[in-house]
């Protein structure tokens, strides 16, 4: 595989850029965080799926390495790397069309919406997995687009989303700076930081409940990247601004579409109630099973779900 080395390294010191300004450094950008994803094993194969890391990898890139007067939109290398013979996106179901509009393209919800992940050559994956070939592409890729500021890169640490501690201010205090976010960058700028912070949470609330269905008690331990405990919002995202983990609980995917639509709720004293609108068949996956449940709550009482977020998820949900 080595053989083909040379050719990638052509590749990606020889890519299609708008070469106002010095040239563009998105795609540059794109491909030193997806070797950081391959570095961490995050990435494992030739499936580049758009992950909150991998918009944190290129954010925390770009403020080492560009000095430019360029837009930092991740979107965009995303999108128009796909001129590149090693790169091919891969539509969601009924998006097939949408991804032949470079216009709608710009912004991340569109990207993530048309775009299930991008599909790179097997042998640029073989390559990328080989610790040595990385660091020729890192070295290749800064030699020729950030000569001059390539002893930024890596001053970052090793984990480029945001500190977990953010997670553990008061809700107001995140909501207020969240709509503060919200008012002061441009609309891509902000879907970027919702989705890595997003990200957060999601990794953070199963760990705090042990990878564990806080109602069933379901966990698997995998050897693969494989996960049974969703990351459950109690007061939506898009009412309350708030990743905090007092606003999380960790259900299996049933019962967080459950949950999600009201099906099932949690009382002030972390029972399961069940809402009464609805009628279920005699089944072993009956949900009134759960109901009177005491849900299994984190090590800490300063991770238990706030019990004003449960009230606001039964009220909106007239239990």
């Amino acid at each position: 595989m080595t053989e083909k080395l040379p050719y990638y390294v052509h590749c990606v010191t020889h890519l299609k850029r708008d070469a106002k300004n010095g040239g563009a450094p998105h795609k540059p950008i794109l491909l030193l965080s997806i070797i950081r994803l391959f570095e961490k094993g995050i990435y494992t194969n030739n499936h580049i799926h758009i992950l909150p890391e991998l918009v944190a990898s290129f954010k925390s890139n770009w403020s080492q390495l560009v000095v430019t007067n360029h837009h930092p939109i991740f979107a965009m290398p995303f999108y128009h790397m796909s001129s590149e013979l090693f790169w091919k996106l891969i539509a969601n179901v009924g998006c097939e069309k949408w991804i032949e509009s470079k216009s709608s393209m710009r912004s991340l919800q569109n990207l993530t919406t048309a775009v299930n992940f991008a599909l790179i050559d097997n042998e640029l994956t073989e390559l990328l997995v080989q610790p040595e070939s990385r660091d020729i592409f890192k070295i290749s890729i800064l030699d020729r687009y950030f000569p001059e500021t390539k002893s930024n890169y890596g001053n970052s640490g090793n984990d480029d989303l945001p500190n977990v501690s953010i997670l553990n201010e008061p809700s107001e205090e995140y909501r207020r700076k969240i709509i503060e976010l919200k008012n002061q960058v441009d609309e891509n700028a902000f879907q970027e930081e919702v989705f890595i912070r997003g990200g957060l949470f999601k990794r953070e609330i199963p760990k705090i409940y042990n990878n564990t269905c806080a109602i069933t008690g379901l966990r698997i331990d995998a050897i693969t990247n494989v996960s049974m405990v969703d990351a459950c919002h109690i007061v939506p995202f898009s009412e309350g601004y708030d990743d905090t983990l007092r606003n999380g609980i960790a259900l299996c995917p049933n019962l967080h579409r459950a949950f999600d639509r009201g099906l099932i709720s949690i009382s002030d004293n972390y029972e399961v109630i069940l809402n009464k609108n609805f009628v279920e068949n005699s089944s072993v996956y009956n949900l009134s099973q759960f109901a009177g449940t005491k849900i299994t709550l984190p090590n800490h009482l300063d991770f238990y779900p706030a019990t004003e977020n449960l009230y606001q998820h039964r009220k909106r949900f007239s239990f």
